[in-house]
Order: C-alpha cells, then structure tokens, then sequence
C-alpha cells in the first residue's frame, strides 16, 4: 500500500506542476521523471514501490483496454488508410530493431570479454 501511495502521490505532483506552472509536458511524465530523480538520489528505496510496480505491470494489459476499444471509433479513418498506417508500423519497427542492433554492437565492443584468454 506505500508503494501505491509513492507512485499516487508523484503522480499528482506531476499533474499539478503541470497545471500550476503550465509546463508543456504532460503531467504523469512530470511526476515519473520526478520519481526517477528522486530513485537516483535515494530519496525513495526501490524496496518500497517494488511489489507494487510488478503487480502493476503484470496487470498492464487491462490499462490499455480502454484505449483499443476507443480506436475502434475511428475504424473507417483507419480503414482507409490501412496501407500507410502499416507501412508506418513496419518500417519504424524495422527502424528500432536496426538503431538496437547497432547500439548494442557498439556497446558490446566497448565492454571488456570475460573468459578469453
């Protein structure tokens, strides 16, 4: 229940900066860099939020429910543009996987080998 009460809490301290201070960011966004911020500095203990942020993403896929039923409005827009929403699914799929790839690669040239002698 503390960890629900972190997350909450940095949550609405997010959306009111955003509403108070008018900052162009969406205000979860807000308080999730201010609950990062506030991890780095150790300010808040991983241990406190942990059970709570698994149980969170265990269940995620309830949390978009609402968001793919809403699409659903839109499917004669989308059905008529079925082919450039594809291509545009496909190729910044493709994109991510290329800039990964290669960033990983870097990486893994960089970090030492352990077990060759």
């Amino acid at each position: 229940m503390l960890g629900f009460a972190i997350l909450l809490g940095f949550n609405l301290l997010g959306i009111w900066l955003q509403f108070s201070l008018h900052v162009p960011l969406p205000g979860n966004v807000i308080g999730l860099i201010l609950f990062t911020l506030a991890l780095f500095a150790k300010i808040i203990k991983l241990e406190w939020v942990e059970t709570t942020a698994n149980w969170l993403t265990g269940h995620m896929m309830l949390f978009f429910i609402p968001f793919v039923v809403g699409t659903m409005a839109f499917f004669p827009l989308i059905a008529a543009n079925w082919l450039s929403i594809g291509f545009g699914v496909v190729g910044s799929s493709i994109a991510v996987l290329l800039v990964t790839g290669f960033v990983t690669s870097k990486l893994q040239q960089k970090t030492p080998k352990e077990g060759l002698e």
